[in-house]
């Protein structure tokens, strides 16, 4: 991609989102994401008003009167965005693509978090960590983002989200919100990995579809290229079979995404990507309360 085509993606992207954000950042971005922690201020002495279960008795050992800690809430959040940029987000049988579907969502997320003042990270895999920006705050931050979406060539054309998930846990230090944009295909091979994040992290799963993914065109014939591995497979006479193992697999990411407590966001490329993100937001809102 030439760098003034690039520049002029990232302007389109850039304004598309703008206005966007303030409909996710009407209150409704930050109130979702409560309970973020706590951390550790100073010491002070205890009064009647404290809870005992605060006291720290070591310090209160050493001074010979009560002292309680202190905590204050986290002053801002940590987003990670890991994005599968495996072969198979450049299918699309709609004028937009998953990996440009995710971009455009990503977008979405890493200005919503700027102007809450959060840092947000960057994680771009296949089979292989391909590229790591670390959390940062600020809008040049998240214009670095939305070009490297947009202009990074992976090296390798194959997925692994289990490693992705694994290299995830041990970047995030301190807990934080985590977004995986992929087409979570085979969740079963990552279902482990993924319960084990959503045990210290706040995880949310954008899983990106094509139409045709969900109800592909029945035909006599069809032959199918593996985008990963090149495989050829073809399909003889009636679909309807085919197409019931696509929605299998869609109920089997549900399944894997709801036993790790895991919020799932359909978006279908070619779509409004705004819609799905509102009404996670609306209803986990209503959660919340």
């Amino acid at each position: 991609m030439q760098l003034a085509e690039l520049a002029h993606q990232i302007r389109l992207l850039e304004i598309r989102t703008d206005h966007l954000v303030e409909e996710i950042t009407g209150g409704a971005y930050r109130s979702v994401f409560k309970g973020r922690g706590i951390e550790f201020d100073e010491v002070r002495e205890y009064t009647t008003d404290d809870d005992v279960r605060s006291i720290d008795w070591n310090v209160s050992a050493r001074m010979g009167v009560p002292y309680v800690k202190k905590f204050v809430e986290e002053r801002e959040l940590t987003v990670m965005l890991a994005v599968d940029l495996s072969a198979s987000g450049a299918f699309g049988s709609t004028p937009k693509s998953k990996r440009q579907t995710a971009a455009e969502l990503a977008a979405l997320l890493a200005f919503s978090a700027g102007k809450n003042g959060d840092k947000v990270g960057l994680l771009l895999f296949t089979d292989r960590i391909e590229l790591y920006l670390p959390p940062r705050s600020g809008r040049t931050n998240a214009l670095r983002i939305i070009r490297e979406l947009l202009a990074f060539e992976p090296q390798n054309k194959g997925t692994d989200i289990a490693a992705a998930l694994r290299e995830t846990a041990m970047l995030m230090k301190k807990r934080g919100v985590i977004f995986l944009l992929s087409d979570l295909i085979a969740p079963e091979k990552f279902a482990a990995e993924l319960k084990l994040l959503k045990t210290r992290h706040d995880v949310v799963a954008i899983g990106l579809s094509d139409p045709n993914e969900l109800n592909f065109p029945l035909n006599n014939r069809i032959t199918f290229e593996d985008a990963e591995t090149g495989e050829i497979v073809e399909y003889n006479g009636n679909l309807s079979k085919f197409n019931a193992e696509l929605h299998a697999e869609a109920e089997e990411k549900a399944a894997v995404c709801r036993r790790a407590r895991v919020d799932l966001i359909n978006v279908i490329c070619g779509q409004d990507v705004l819609k799905p993100l509102i009404g996670f937001f609306a209803e986990r809102k209503k959660r919340f309360r």
